[in-house]
Order: structure tokens, then C-alpha cells, then sequence
């Protein structure tokens, strides 16, 4: 049952991306409620994952402002940034471990880059961490002798071992099989029940987004067309969310990116390329 939080820990207005002529984000504004999962699902190419950069901090924006727990991250300087980043954790898309580093050490560096604590204290940190995904015991293993799972659940126990606010999560299911994608959602939803971390995923998996959120957003074409919960998604008659959360092929959502009909592409070629 989603849980209901009146306090926003993200808010965006106007906010926008634009890379050239291309418009990943067209202008929005957005709230996102603190201490819940938000998913934020769409085809490939919707925006998802850069307004999650964008949310992060990561990615400035073209046009808009954000603020994140009362602070406008779109006004600090970068070191400024940087300190309130502190506060936020990642799971990147395909975990983004350090490959010469052991899981402990991968685990560990946060807090040996941004805190002076003994090793001792970091050791208890990185154990209870490890547990909190079912990893402890494998602190010695290399990223190389771990599993496609095992790497997103030690990338999600670095992102918490600074007890953030919160944590954004890019596809944090892509290429594993339903067994680990189930794991690694499940352990999103009880640590944000449990701690009350505010989660932030972007997915394209429908049936562990709409499982695991208190809010949903479904992006098509750099805008959002749907919000609310798990339970308002799913009584869309919004065509668009339809055919998404069916997964039919034919709708409104064209399979083809092209602008313009492939004969006039054809014609308008003088030559093949040499």
C-alpha cells in the first residue's frame, strides 16, 4: 500500500534538457514526496535517465530550477554541490564498481573520500551494509568474481554507506534474470520502508516498478503523461500508458523513431555511400 508523505524532497520547475537540436526533457515541473519509492517509467528514449541526472545533480539543465529538501541545487556553486551530494547515493546502470578494488574497498570509499573515520568504524559500517543486501562474507571477493546480481547489490550497499537522504537508481534491474531483478527490488522497497530512505528508480520494467512505488511518473517523448500511485497508473484510459504498461506493440507509441516516410528518404539519396 503506498505510503503517503506530505513532506517533498524534490521539487523541480521548467525544468528542461535539450543536446542540440534534440529535446530529451521538455519543460515540467515536478514533486517528489520523501521517505517512498518514486519510479519513474518509459520506452527507451522517453528522458527517464536524464531527469534523473538532472535531479541528481549530475547534469545541469537547460532551462528550469531544482531544489532538493529546500535547497536549489540549480543555484550552488560546485563545491557547494558537491557537499550536498553528500547526501544523495547512486546505483548506476551496469553498477560502476571500481574493478581494481575488492568489495570491501568498493564499499568503504565513500567514506575514506568524505569522512575521517578509523578503520575500525568503517569496517563495522561496510559489514552492516553488506548485510543489509545479503552480502557480507564476500568483502575479499573482486568485482570480476561476482555475479551480474552481486554487482548491483554491492553498488546499492556503497550508495547507502553514508545513510543518504536519498538514492537514484538507473535501471537498476537491467540484464538480470527475474530471480536477481526480484531480489534487488524487494531490498529497494524494505530498506525505503525500513530506514525511510526516499528511492528514486528509473525503470522500463513495469510489472517490479508498479510492485515496489508509492508514486509513479510515465515519460513518452521528454514529458511526463501519467502520475500518481501504482493503482491510478493502472486504471489509465490514457492510450499511451496503456500500450506501455500492456507492452503491445501497436499504439500511439510508434516503434519507428524516423520523422519522415522512409520512400522520401530513399529518393531524396542521390548516391550510395562511398
Amino acid at each position: 500500500m503506498p505510503r503517503l508523505c506530505l513532506r517533498v524532497m524534490l521539487r523541480a520547475e521548467n525544468l528542461s534538457k535539450r543536446f542540440g537540436d534534440l529535446v530529451a526533457v521538455r519543460p515540467m515541473d515536478l514533486a517528489i514526496p520523501a521517505g517512498g519509492v518514486t519510479c519513474i517509467m518509459g520506452g527507451s528514449g522517453s528522458g527517464k535517465t536524464t531527469l534523473l541526472r538532472m535531479l541528481a545533480g549530475l547534469l545541469a539543465p537547460t532551462t528550469g530550477r531544482i531544489w532538493f529538501d529546500g535547497h536549489e541545487i540549480t543555484a550552488l556553486s560546485e563545491r557547494e554541490l558537491f557537499r550536498l551530494r553528500r547526501r544523495m547515493g547512486m546505483v548506476f546502470q551496469y553498477s560502476a564498481l571500481l574493478n581494481s578494488l575488492n568489495v570491501y574497498e568498493n564499499v568503504a570509499f565513500p567514506l575514506k573520500e568524505h569522512t575521517d573515520l578509523p578503520e575500525s568504524v568503517i569496517a563495522k559500517v561496510v559489514a552492516m551494509k553488506l548485510e543489509q543486501v545479503g552480502l557480507r562474507g564476500t568483502e575479499h571477493l573482486m568485482p570480476s568474481e561476482l555475479s551480474g546480481g552481486m554487482m548491483k547489490r554491492v553498488a546499492f550497499a556503497r550508495a547507502l554507506v553514508t545513510d543518504p537522504d536519498v538514492v537514484f537508481f538507473d535501471e537498476p534491474t537491467s540484464g538480470l534474470d527475474p530471480i536477481s531483478a526480484g531480489v534487488i527490488t524487494t531490498l529497494i522497497h524494505e530498506i525505503s520502508e525500513h530506514t525511510g530512505m526516499t528511492a528514486i528508480v528509473v525503470t522500463h520494467d513495469v510489472h517490479a516498478g508498479l510492485a515496489i512505488a508509492d508514486h509513479v511518473l510515465i515519460m513518452w517523448q521528454g514529458e511526463v503523461i501519467a502520475r500518481g500511485t501504482p493503482d491510478e497508473i493502472r486504471a489509465s484510459r490514457d492510450p499511451r500508458v496503456r500500450q506501455f504498461i500492456e507492452g503491445r506493440p501497436d499504439g500511439p507509441i510508434p516503434f519507428s523513431r524516423s520523422r519522415t516516410p522512409y520512400w522520401e528518404d530513399l529518393i531524396s539519396r542521390t548516391g550510395a555511400p562511398r
